[in-house]
């Protein structure tokens, strides 16, 4: 069974796991204007949690890629990152005037720890694929705790296939996936999307469901896929199949909808003859060309890392108090 497989199948009993709720008690509260940073997949994480946050009224929650972080006065900047090694997010952080830094992260080594005043770790959920799936599930799952989200819908509906349903001649024969999100499920519709690039070669783009008839619709025919997360929109639904899309919106919780996608994802890889354990041009951290520095001052040069060891749970016990100022 490939590395990926094994993880995706994992996801349910990993969110489950006693420090996901333990380390939620650590988020910022209400009130707290909050920043949140990441790449690539990190980011979507990111997108999602600010948005269901700001919008369930919790206090303002900016998300932005970590390479065009704005160094604002956040009470709290939260830095996402597997690894812990993205340069990005480094930089990110070096330029950052937050009141507070808080990582999550998968250990409690390497220079994202040195540059924060609070680690969350989630070694539990670590991975040995390039891709990521566990990791980004079960930070999103622990960042929406926080905020007030009840995962026993995505713990329940993740252990059946929400993609079960989609003909296997409709995906073998798509020649576009869209995922469109309503509402906070944009940051997942945006993963779900990479999801199929990084293990399938696959097209696939992502919207704002309101945003998909402003344009991107008119390239939609018989070999277009739409996939919605969210509150189904029955308008959009009928203007894509009159575009002749096919139109698949599982009703079920949109972080076991994405963890479909993923399997589909394995199936469009296998069906092309792609590897999703080694997928084109990718690796398990970017670190640019330019060293970052690590916490002993030695410097860290190349393109990736392993970054998969995890460290031990009581090495940096972190207790961060919102009241301070």
């Amino acid at each position: 069974m490939s590395m990926v497989r094994g993880e995706i199948g994992s996801q349910p009993a990993v969110w489950t796991h006693s420090l996901v709720a333990e380390r939620a008690q650590h988020l910022p509260g209400r009130d707290r204007w909050v920043g949140v940073i990441g790449c690539g997949t990190s980011f979507y994480t990111a997108q999602s949690y600010a948005s269901y946050r700001e919008s369930s009224g919790l206090g303002r929650t900016d998300a932005f890629p970590a390479s065009l972080a704005p160094p604002r006065e956040w009470d709290c900047l939260i830095a996402i990152s597997r690894s812990g090694t993205t340069t990005e997010v480094l930089d990110a952080l070096s330029r950052a005037r937050a009141t507070k830094k808080l990582a999550v992260t998968t250990g409690y080594d390497g220079p994202l720890a040195s540059a924060v005043d609070d680690v969350l770790a989630l070694p539990f959920a670590d991975e040995e694929s390039v891709v990521q799936t566990r990791f980004a599930t079960t930070a999103l799952i622990t960042l929406l705790i926080s905020v007030g989200y009840d995962i026993q819908a995505s713990v329940h509906d993740a252990a059946v296939d929400a993609g079960a349903d989609l003909d296997s001649s409709v995906w073998q024969g798509a020649r576009q996936f869209v995922f469109v999100g309503v509402d906070w499920t944009f940051g997942i519709a945006n993963e779900a999307a990479l999801k199929l690039r990084e293990m399938a070669g696959q097209w696939s783009e992502s919207y704002p469901a309101m945003e998909y008839r402003h344009g991107p619709i008119s390239v939609a025919d018989n070999a277009t896929v739409l996939w919605g997360f969210g509150p189904r929109d029955e308008a959009l639904i009928g203007s894509a199949r009159a575009a002749g899309a096919y139109v698949h919106w599982p009703a079920c919780d949109p972080i076991a909808s994405l963890v479909a996608v993923q399997r589909l994802g394995l199936a469009l890889a296998e069906a092309h003859g792609y590897d999703a354990d080694a997928p084109k041009h990718l690796t398990r951290s970017v670190i640019l060309a330019s060293a970052i520095q690590s916490a002993d001052g030695q410097s860290v040069d190349g393109q990736s890392v392993d970054g998969s060891a995890a460290a031990s749970e009581e090495k940096k016990q972190y207790q961060p108090n919102w009241e301070e100022t």
